[in-house]
């Protein structure tokens, strides 16, 4: 390829992402019943070929921007032969019920409903009305699509999914796991104290006695509904973003949508249809703290997306290391858990008993995903995917101490070890916000000085990976004890 066709490919796969994310947008919004995907990669045929992806991983040693550019054509390849199954998935999850006791509930409504229930048997109700229709109706179709995965990966020269990341793309994901064994190991007795001391005092059993359905319920954290009511979500993020310096109301580039259609998705998402011009900001408001996190987790996506440089090549704009704005994600949802955030914003009673409740929460959230991390790439180089299933209760199930969902072992994978980007991001959010309180203070979130120097850092867009940044903004390397740390920081407000 010459450096006139890459720039063609960069240009093409800039409308096809914009294409792609504004599709989701509708779909999850609730605008739109379908999820239409294969009209776009009818129209951007030549751009996920196998041939086009031998192209540009011929120039995969240009750096680290044609690197990204030649994961993303690997990864387009085989996005256009999977399509058709993630609109399966989506129809399905649209259209599927339970029925319990009279009335049809949504798949998709299932989740928040435990979430939401007291009662604890009828939490294990629609727990397994969740678990049935997933293996009935959806692993099927995962496994379909696993199977033609397997068969692209071998296409691309990766011998197997685990090794094209590793192996080709040069992931560190060994590495990783590595620092992901020894925070589990780290964490272990904290953990089980932590977890057990607030499954007793919050539900009522001890954590041996804890099952998945009574997880949604607790880390929902009902008991501090009052103290976040749904009507001063938005205000509260403007309030915060204002003392960054940051006017949200004035921002053309970045849409609130909060419109309560009756199919848009239960939990707030950010889509960056075209960055930094126009990003969407998706909320269903239903309040209480984990609605508030979510929103602020993905209005720190939204703020990294609307201030990346619309100079980058796409990239850096739209491709990259997802630790960034992941990080950045985690950066602004972790403010609700902040003792001072939420004297300044919401005269909050006992702010530390909180943040320590959330700091377990998280804790149950990081053991998770490193046991994800160790599950994934044993799965994806497991010659067959139906025995991982007994693999996946097991890592899970020794990490959190509650033994997981089984028929969740195909569903609870995400495409190209994304598992890794939310990892690497709590050890960024970790160190970041250690530097940000070292140098604008403890209230840094109401420091203009502070806002600025974010603003800066979000222009590079995801030019620099976490690791990359991290060492550049402090001059140290990017660790995942940084994360324990953080959460016995948090532990010690309580």
């Amino acid at each position: 390829m010459t450096s006139l066709d890459l720039d063609r490919f960069r240009e093409q796969a800039d409308r096809f992402i914009a294409e792609q994310d504004e599709e989701v947008y509708l779909h999850y919004s609730g605008q739109k019943e379908t999820l239409d995907l294969e009209s776009i990669y009818e129209r951007h045929a030549d751009l996920t070929t196998l041939e086009q992806a031998q192209a540009i991983g011929e120039l995969a040693n240009g750096g680290y921007g044609v690197r990204e550019l030649w994961r993303f054509a690997c990864e387009g390849y085989m996005g256009s032969l999977t399509r058709s199954f993630d609109e399966r998935i989506a129809e399905l999850e649209t259209s599927l019920t339970a029925r319990l006791d009279g009335e049809e509930i949504p798949y998709r409504e299932l989740r928040p409903r435990i979430a939401n229930e007291d009662d604890r048997a009828r939490r294990q109700q629609l727990d397994e009305a969740m678990r049935e229709l997933t293996d009935e109706q959806l692993n099927p179709v995962y496994l379909e699509a696993l199977d033609v995965v397997r068969d692209a990966a071998r296409e691309l020269g990766g011998g197997t999914y685990r090794d094209l990341y590793v192996d080709r793309f040069g992931w560190q994901l060994e590495e990783l796991a590595t620092q992901c064994r020894a925070l589990l190991e780290s964490t272990e007795r904290l953990y089980e104290e932590q977890a057990d001391r607030t499954f007793r005092e919050r539900l009522g059993v001890a954590l041996d006695e804890a099952r998945p359905w009574d997880v949604p319920r607790l880390f929902r954290g009902a008991t501090w509904d009052a103290q976040f009511p749904p009507e001063r979500m938005v205000p509260a993020l403007e309030w915060t973003l204002g003392g960054l310096g940051i006017d949200l109301r004035s921002q053309r580039n970045v849409v609130l949508d909060v419109e309560p259609r009756p199919t848009k998705a239960p939990r707030a998402f950010c889509s960056p249809i075209e960055v930094p011009e126009r990003v969407m900001l998706v909320i269903k408001p239903i309040g209480g703290p984990d609605d508030w996190r979510a929103l602020f987790h993905e209005a720190g996506h939204a703020e990294h997306f609307a201030h990346t440089s619309a100079e980058l090549k796409v990239e850096a704009r739209r491709l990259g290391d997802n630790a960034v704005t992941e990080g950045w994600a985690a950066l602004f949802e972790h403010l609700a858990d902040e003792p001072r955030w939420l004297t300044r914003m919401l005269d909050f009673p006992r702010p530390g008993e909180f943040a320590a409740e959330g700091a377990v929460g998280f804790l149950y959230a990081v053991r998770r995903y490193c046991a994800k991390l160790l599950y994934e790439l044993e799965f994806h180089a497991a010659p067959d995917p139906l025995p991982m299933r007994a693999r996946y209760v097991e890592l899970l199930g020794d990490a959190l101490k509650i033994e997981p969902t089984a028929a969740n072992y195909l569903g609870d994978i995400d495409p190209g070890f994304y598992v890794s980007a939310y990892l690497r991001s709590w050890a960024f959010e970790a160190q970041m916000s250690d530097y940000l309180r070292r140098r604008h203070g403890s209230d840094w979130f109401a420091s203009a000085k502070a806002g600025g120097e974010l603003v800066e850092l979000w222009s590079e867009g995801q030019s620099m990976t976490a690791e990359d940044m991290i060492r550049d903004v402090t001059g140290t390397e990017l660790e995942m004890e940084a994360v324990g740390e953080r959460i016995r920081e948090r532990l010690a407000y309580g």
